[in-house]
């Protein structure tokens, strides 16, 4: 097992492969992280006993602080510790613990709210995920960042990704793909639930009756499946909604199912097949699925710097102009690391000129003077 970290400006794409292919996946932008494991010093701005809680002031933003993760009687106006235990998601703040170690609770202290410390990075995460995984890294200065925490078991390469990890990450992109056998996944993200639909198409034209063909195919996608949840780090409710089978014969599956999300550390629940035959999985949120992650202005900002900082590695080289809808290049302007980032490997600062003619995440490179 190997973790994989390609750096590029102002993001860090972190993959962890198995003998099976690509395990975990997760993205690390310093310019813009979400946040989870951060230590603060809160304020308690609201009581909410409607809701259980209690809103806290952690400097600039309000989070959630259950009652159930409070200290006992919290009151308005209080200064305690708290940890980000859910990043930001879905148009609702942070989620908060008071419940911590006493090292972090002695670092606490007395003052305004403020960031004390910030939590593990994708790459810490899933190395202590996987405690045994040596660690690859494409950037110097990621090495430097890396080393203090992560020691002997990183190494430098040339290239974090290879072609199929590449691949496969940029797969992750679309909301759907390809599965053994023939059949394909479609994920389709709502407020309220993740659904995702199964089609078999050639993947049941088995030997056997047409519903014994259909119950092997679909149990043979049961572990892939899981896999795709797991990289996706889809959460909250998810349905799934198996191909082809009656209601009767879909409650066969529930053990294979159970069995294969076992194997994700966020231990999901299976919770059953509705009566319309789909299975019901309940997943803990704690940082936004990829797909959020992977849209917006600052998505496409940061993919633009990707594809510039590729063509600047290759002499000789001429810095471009970055030609971008305005809500691009004001994303890009809030992170300044990654601007720094870029200038950095190529000698000089980027120019980004916006255009309200383009699209709203469009993007393009136009030579430089």
């Amino acid at each position: 097992m190997t973790i994989h970290a390609a750096a590029s400006p102002g993001e860090v794409r972190v993959a962890v492969t198995d003998a099976a292919g690509l395990l975990d996946f997760a993205i690390w932008r310093p310019g813009d992280p979400d946040g989870v494991g951060d230590l603060h010093r809160g304020r308690i701005t609201a009581r909410m006993p409607a809701m259980a809680g209690s809103f806290v002031a952690i400097g600039g933003v309000d989070g959630f602080l259950p009652d159930s993760e409070a200290p006992a009687a919290p009151s308005d106006g209080q200064i305690l510790g708290v940890r980000v235990s859910r990043a930001a998601q879905g148009g609702k703040g942070p989620r908060l613990t008071a419940k911590l170690d006493p090292a972090d609770t002695a670092l606490v202290g007395h003052g305004p709210p403020t960031l004390l410390r910030r939590g593990p990075n994708a790459v810490e995460h899933l190395a202590a995920r996987h405690p045994a995984a040596a660690i690859v890294v494409d950037s110097p200065a990621l090495l430097v960042t890396l080393r203090p925490s992560l020691g002997q078991r990183l190494s430098l390469v040339a290239r974090a990704f290879d072609d199929d990890i590449e691949a496969a990450v940029e797969g992750l992109g679309e909301m759907g793909g390809a599965l053994p056998g023939g059949a394909r996944f479609s994920v389709h993200p709502t407020p309220a639930l993740t659904a995702i639909d199964i089609d078999l198409a050639a993947a049941s034209a088995g030997r056997g009756s047409k519903g014994t063909s259909q119950e092997a195919a679909n149990r043979a996608l049961i572990s892939a499946i899981a896999r795709q949840i797991r990289l996706r780090d889809l959460a909250g409710a998810i349905l799934i909604d198996f191909a082809g089978l009656s209601t009767k014969r879909r409650a066969a599956l529930g053990p294979a199912l159970a069995a294969a999300l076992a194997e994700d550390p966020l231990h999901p629940r299976f919770l059953g097949f509705s009566a319309l035959g789909l299975a019901e999985i309940l997943r803990p949120r704690i940082h936004p699925p990829l797909h959020e992650r992977l849209s917006g202005p600052h998505a496409a900002g940061l993919a633009a710097l990707r594809r510039l900082a590729t063509e600047i590695a290759t002499p000789p080289h001429r810095l471009k102009t970055l030609v971008t809808a305005p809500a691009i290049a004001e994303a890009l302007a809030r992170d300044t690391m990654a601007l720094d980032d870029l200038a950095n490997r190529a000698g000089r600062p980027l120019n980004v000129r916006p255009d309200p003619a383009l699209a709203p995440l469009g993007w393009w490179l136009e030579e430089s003077a």
